[in-house]
Protein backbone atom coordinates (compact mmCIF):
# COMPACT_ATOMS: atom_id res chain seq x y z
CA UNK A 1 0.00 0.00 0.00
CA UNK A 2 0.72 3.84 -0.71
CA UNK A 3 2.99 5.49 2.44
CA UNK A 4 1.41 7.08 5.46
CA UNK A 5 2.00 11.07 4.83
CA UNK A 6 4.55 11.98 7.54
CA UNK A 7 3.13 14.41 10.33
CA UNK A 8 4.60 14.50 13.98
CA UNK A 9 6.79 11.68 14.89
CA UNK A 10 5.48 10.11 18.49
CA UNK A 11 8.89 8.44 18.51
CA UNK A 12 10.88 11.28 18.44
CA UNK A 13 12.17 11.51 22.05
CA UNK A 14 11.67 8.01 23.21
CA UNK A 15 14.08 5.15 22.82
CA UNK A 16 13.42 1.36 23.51
CA UNK A 17 15.08 -1.66 24.95
CA UNK A 18 13.88 -3.79 22.35
CA UNK A 19 12.21 -4.50 18.95
CA UNK A 20 9.59 -7.07 18.38
CA UNK A 21 8.12 -8.17 14.69
CA UNK A 22 5.05 -9.44 13.73
CA UNK A 23 6.18 -11.95 10.70
CA UNK A 24 4.17 -12.04 8.09
CA UNK A 25 3.07 -8.72 7.03
CA UNK A 26 5.14 -6.91 8.62
CA UNK A 27 8.37 -8.93 7.91
CA UNK A 28 7.65 -11.12 5.33
CA UNK A 29 5.30 -10.97 2.04
CA UNK A 30 3.28 -14.34 2.66
CA UNK A 31 -0.43 -13.01 1.45
CA UNK A 32 -0.10 -14.53 -2.05
CA UNK A 33 0.84 -18.32 -0.19
CA UNK A 34 -1.58 -17.34 2.51
CA UNK A 35 -4.48 -16.27 -0.05
CA UNK A 36 -3.86 -19.49 -2.21
CA UNK A 37 -3.52 -22.01 0.39
CA UNK A 38 -6.66 -20.66 3.03
CA UNK A 39 -8.74 -20.46 -0.45
CA UNK A 40 -7.61 -23.87 -1.23
CA UNK A 41 -8.65 -25.53 2.60
CA UNK A 42 -12.02 -23.32 2.23
CA UNK A 43 -12.90 -24.99 -1.35
CA UNK A 44 -11.85 -28.84 -0.05
CA UNK A 45 -14.40 -27.77 2.70
CA UNK A 46 -17.10 -26.30 1.26
CA UNK A 47 -16.82 -22.96 2.76
CA UNK A 48 -17.20 -19.61 1.07
CA UNK A 49 -13.60 -18.07 0.86
CA UNK A 50 -15.36 -14.67 1.72
CA UNK A 51 -15.85 -15.64 5.28
CA UNK A 52 -12.07 -15.82 6.07
CA UNK A 53 -11.92 -11.95 5.11
CA UNK A 54 -11.09 -9.92 8.18
CA UNK A 55 -9.22 -12.61 9.96
CA UNK A 56 -5.76 -11.58 9.17
CA UNK A 57 -2.85 -11.79 12.15
CA UNK A 58 -5.85 -14.46 13.93
CA UNK A 59 -4.02 -18.18 14.67
CA UNK A 60 -5.27 -20.22 12.26
CA UNK A 61 -7.57 -22.29 14.98
CA UNK A 62 -9.31 -19.41 15.63
CA UNK A 63 -10.02 -18.72 12.21
CA UNK A 64 -11.16 -22.10 11.62
CA UNK A 65 -13.58 -22.28 14.99
CA UNK A 66 -14.97 -18.84 13.11
CA UNK A 67 -15.63 -19.57 9.71
CA UNK A 68 -16.00 -23.30 10.31
CA UNK A 69 -16.53 -24.56 13.77
CA UNK A 70 -18.33 -27.83 12.15
CA UNK A 71 -15.43 -29.33 11.37
CA UNK A 72 -12.86 -31.19 13.20
CA UNK A 73 -10.86 -28.69 14.75
CA UNK A 74 -7.44 -31.04 14.35
CA UNK A 75 -7.58 -32.31 10.99
CA UNK A 76 -8.80 -28.81 9.94
CA UNK A 77 -5.61 -27.09 10.94
CA UNK A 78 -3.28 -29.92 10.08
CA UNK A 79 -4.82 -29.83 6.50
CA UNK A 80 -4.05 -25.62 6.70
CA UNK A 81 -0.30 -25.97 8.42
CA UNK A 82 0.39 -28.88 5.45
CA UNK A 83 -0.83 -26.37 2.79
CA UNK A 84 1.08 -23.34 4.11
CA UNK A 85 4.10 -25.34 4.24
CA UNK A 86 3.83 -26.52 0.98
CA UNK A 87 3.71 -23.29 -0.79
CA UNK A 88 6.47 -20.94 -0.44
CA UNK A 89 6.00 -19.13 -3.88
CA UNK A 90 6.77 -15.25 -3.78
CA UNK A 91 7.58 -15.33 0.33
CA UNK A 92 9.99 -12.66 0.44
CA UNK A 93 11.18 -10.07 2.56
CA UNK A 94 9.05 -6.65 2.58
CA UNK A 95 10.27 -3.02 1.78
CA UNK A 96 12.56 -1.74 4.58
CA UNK A 97 13.50 -5.56 6.21
CA UNK A 98 16.88 -5.91 5.22
CA UNK A 99 18.10 -2.55 5.99
CA UNK A 100 15.91 -2.45 9.51
CA UNK A 101 17.41 -5.66 10.46
CA UNK A 102 20.89 -5.02 9.80
CA UNK A 103 20.67 -1.52 11.54
CA UNK A 104 19.21 -3.36 14.61
CA UNK A 105 22.24 -6.18 14.98
CA UNK A 106 23.48 -5.25 18.20
CA UNK A 107 19.78 -4.53 19.70
CA UNK A 108 17.83 -7.59 21.24
CA UNK A 109 15.02 -8.42 18.84
CA UNK A 110 12.31 -11.02 18.12
CA UNK A 111 9.66 -12.23 15.99
CA UNK A 112 6.16 -13.03 17.50
CA UNK A 113 3.73 -14.52 15.16
CA UNK A 114 0.48 -16.23 15.34
CA UNK A 115 1.99 -19.09 12.78
CA UNK A 116 3.41 -22.34 14.25
CA UNK A 117 7.02 -22.65 14.68
CA UNK A 118 7.29 -24.75 11.78
CA UNK A 119 5.50 -22.76 9.34
CA UNK A 120 7.30 -19.35 10.95
CA UNK A 121 10.36 -20.71 10.03
CA UNK A 122 9.54 -22.12 7.00
CA UNK A 123 8.76 -18.40 5.91
CA UNK A 124 11.74 -16.63 7.87
CA UNK A 125 14.14 -19.63 5.93
CA UNK A 126 12.18 -18.42 2.27
CA UNK A 127 12.75 -14.77 2.72
CA UNK A 128 16.32 -14.94 3.85
CA UNK A 129 15.83 -13.39 7.27
CA UNK A 130 17.71 -14.62 10.26
CA UNK A 131 16.33 -13.80 13.56
CA UNK A 132 17.44 -16.60 16.75
CA UNK A 133 13.99 -15.27 18.40
CA UNK A 134 11.25 -16.48 17.62
CA UNK A 135 7.72 -16.71 19.56
CA UNK A 136 5.14 -18.50 17.84
CA UNK A 137 1.89 -19.92 18.44
CA UNK A 138 3.10 -23.39 19.53
CA UNK A 139 4.60 -21.41 22.76
CA UNK A 140 1.49 -19.64 24.18
CA UNK A 141 -1.62 -21.00 25.54
CA UNK A 142 -3.65 -17.66 24.53
CA UNK A 143 -2.32 -15.75 20.53
CA UNK A 144 -2.80 -12.45 19.18
CA UNK A 145 -4.87 -10.35 20.27
CA UNK A 146 -3.99 -11.71 23.86
CA UNK A 147 -0.78 -9.92 24.60
CA UNK A 148 0.98 -13.48 25.90
CA UNK A 149 2.94 -13.76 22.93
CA UNK A 150 4.55 -10.29 23.20
CA UNK A 151 4.71 -10.96 26.92
CA UNK A 152 6.77 -13.79 26.62
CA UNK A 153 8.80 -12.83 23.63
CA UNK A 154 9.97 -9.97 26.27
CA UNK A 155 10.69 -12.23 29.04
CA UNK A 156 12.70 -14.28 26.66
CA UNK A 157 15.01 -11.14 25.69
CA UNK A 158 15.32 -9.81 29.13
CA UNK A 159 13.53 -6.87 29.18
CA UNK A 160 10.17 -4.72 30.49
CA UNK A 161 6.98 -5.54 27.84
CA UNK A 162 6.82 -1.69 28.62
CA UNK A 163 10.42 -1.09 26.70
CA UNK A 164 9.44 -2.65 23.96
CA UNK A 165 8.56 -1.72 20.52
CA UNK A 166 6.10 -3.42 18.54
CA UNK A 167 6.22 -3.47 14.76
CA UNK A 168 2.71 -4.96 13.61
CA UNK A 169 0.44 -4.64 10.20
CA UNK A 170 -2.85 -6.25 11.88
CA UNK A 171 -5.57 -5.10 14.50
CA UNK A 172 -5.15 -8.43 16.48
CA UNK A 173 -1.65 -7.90 16.75
CA UNK A 174 -1.99 -4.48 17.63
CA UNK A 175 -4.42 -5.38 20.35
CA UNK A 176 -1.44 -7.89 21.55
CA UNK A 177 0.79 -5.58 21.88
CA UNK A 178 -1.43 -2.79 23.22
CA UNK A 179 -2.88 -5.29 26.39
CA UNK A 180 1.02 -6.11 26.90
CA UNK A 181 2.09 -2.63 27.82
CA UNK A 182 3.86 -2.01 24.19
CA UNK A 183 4.84 1.20 22.02
CA UNK A 184 3.34 -0.08 18.82
CA UNK A 185 4.54 0.96 14.92
CA UNK A 186 1.87 -0.12 12.24
CA UNK A 187 2.73 -1.04 8.71
CA UNK A 188 -0.10 -0.42 6.20
CA UNK A 189 1.15 -3.56 3.95
CA UNK A 190 -2.46 -5.58 4.69
CA UNK A 191 -4.61 -3.53 6.46
CA UNK A 192 -5.88 0.03 5.91
CA UNK A 193 -4.64 2.61 8.14
CA UNK A 194 -8.01 3.40 9.89
CA UNK A 195 -7.81 -0.34 11.04
CA UNK A 196 -4.40 0.35 12.25
CA UNK A 197 -5.42 3.59 14.17
CA UNK A 198 -4.42 2.23 18.00
CA UNK A 199 -0.97 1.91 17.00
CA UNK A 200 1.52 5.20 18.20
CA UNK A 201 2.48 5.53 14.40
CA UNK A 202 1.63 4.15 11.51
CA UNK A 203 3.30 4.02 7.89
CA UNK A 204 3.42 2.15 4.43
CA UNK A 205 6.10 0.01 5.69
CA UNK A 206 9.52 -0.70 7.60
CA UNK A 207 11.09 1.28 4.31
CA UNK A 208 9.45 4.68 5.68
CA UNK A 209 11.31 4.98 8.98
CA UNK A 210 14.95 4.26 10.20
CA UNK A 211 16.34 2.13 13.06
CA UNK A 212 19.45 2.62 14.84
CA UNK A 213 21.25 1.47 17.97
CA UNK A 214 22.48 4.24 20.30
CA UNK A 215 24.24 3.81 23.60
CA UNK A 216 22.41 0.50 23.46
CA UNK A 217 19.31 1.53 22.99
CA UNK A 218 17.16 1.50 19.85
CA UNK A 219 15.66 4.87 17.94
CA UNK A 220 13.10 4.54 15.18
CA UNK A 221 12.17 7.59 13.32
CA UNK A 222 10.25 8.74 9.85
CA UNK A 223 12.59 8.63 6.85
Amino acid sequence: MDSIPAGPDPFDDRTFAAVLFDNDGTLVDSSASVERSWVRWAIEHDIDPRTLIGHHGMPAPAIIASVAPHLDATAAFARIEQLEMGDIDGVVALPGVPETLAALLDAPVAVVTSATGGLARVRLAAAEIGIDEVVTFDDVERGKPHPDPFLLAAQRLGVDPADCLVCEDAPSGIAAARAAGCAVLAVTTTSEADALADADLVVGSLADVTFAVVDGRVRVSLR
